[in-house]
């Protein structure tokens, strides 16, 4: 500062009970009907990377339908569990505790282990397969644990501003398009109109119907899986598919996933 002044601190900007240009603050959350809607859509959006971890997997496990239902179920209640005690008893962040495609490299090394090679039933070679992946996923979350509680962590997230988690947060979903797209080009006749859909509902819908509420671009996801899911519906029962190749019909046809008819509806524990 000129004339040796004290040079003067910056200071964080005061708390404010609802900021501009943000719908939903701390203090004002949507009321429930809204909030269970946009719940709801934000597991569809989650639905489908968690989904594809167990589909990519279970079958070099050896498992079929039944195992990759019961591995979806499981992702689904954990996620779901997770998910509610984070957000009561830890960070309180509106997000999803959802699979980790961190663990994904080395649960393929332990699948690919010749251990497993000798097996010649392949649920029981699943079922072997998976108590070794559980044993593994055992101990890295007993060094995860050590760490929170240890409070080594903290020192870490001192480094961890909201500029460097915007970019780790982009930079993860730039990697799952490698994912994403390729799937969408096995079925390019419905994955191109979701799209298509998704960015016409939520950028041009807005400014051509001129509703009290943010009905539009708020509620875009659900709009576009409705209205392709229905589509893909007639496109099966129409028999567009009939003399299709039979990867495309698994892959585009909305009846042969297999997982419902597979996955039981009640389960005796004991």
């Amino acid at each position: 500062m000129a004339g040796g002044g004290k040079v003067e601190e910056l200071q964080p900007h005061p708390p404010r009970e609802q900021l501009p240009n943000i719908y939903y603050c701390i203090t004002s959350p949507p009321p429930w009907p809204e909030a269970i809607l946009l719940g709801f859509q934000h597991y569809l959006v989650m639905l489908g990377t968690t989904v594809l971890i167990p589909t990519a997997l279970v079958p070099q496990m050896g498992g079929g339908n039944r195992e990759k239902a019961d591995v979806i179920q499981t992702l689904l209640f954990v996620a779901g569990l997770s998910t509610l005690l984070q957000s009561l008893f830890g960070t309180r962040l509106p997000a999803v505790i959802g699979g980790s495609y961190t663990f994904v490299p080395t649960t393929i090394s332990i699948i690919l282990a010749g251990r497993f090679s000798d097996e010649v039933d392949p649920v029981e070679k699943f079922k072997r397969i998976m108590r070794a992946i559980q044993g593994a996923l055992i101990v890295a979350s007993t060094l995860q644990i050590v760490l929170g509680f240890s409070g080594l962590w903290r020192n870490v997230t001192r480094f961890l501003s909201p500029l460097s988690a915007a970019p780790l947060i982009a930079l993860v979903g730039f990697g799952l398009y490698e994912l994403g797209f390729p799937g969408v080009a096995k079925c390019v006749e419905i994955g191109l109109p979701e799209l298509i859909i998704i960015v016409f509902v939520s950028q041009y819908m807005p400014h051509v119907i001129k509703a009290g509420r943010h009905v539009f671009d708020r509620f875009a996801v659900i709009f576009a899986v409705v209205i392709v899911w229905i589509y893909a519906h007639l496109l099966t029962v129409g028999g567009a598919y009939d003399n299709a190749s039979p990867r495309t019909q698994v892959t585009c046809r909305t009846d042969r996933a297999g997982l419902i008819d597979a996955a039981p509806w009640l389960v005796n524990a004991s």
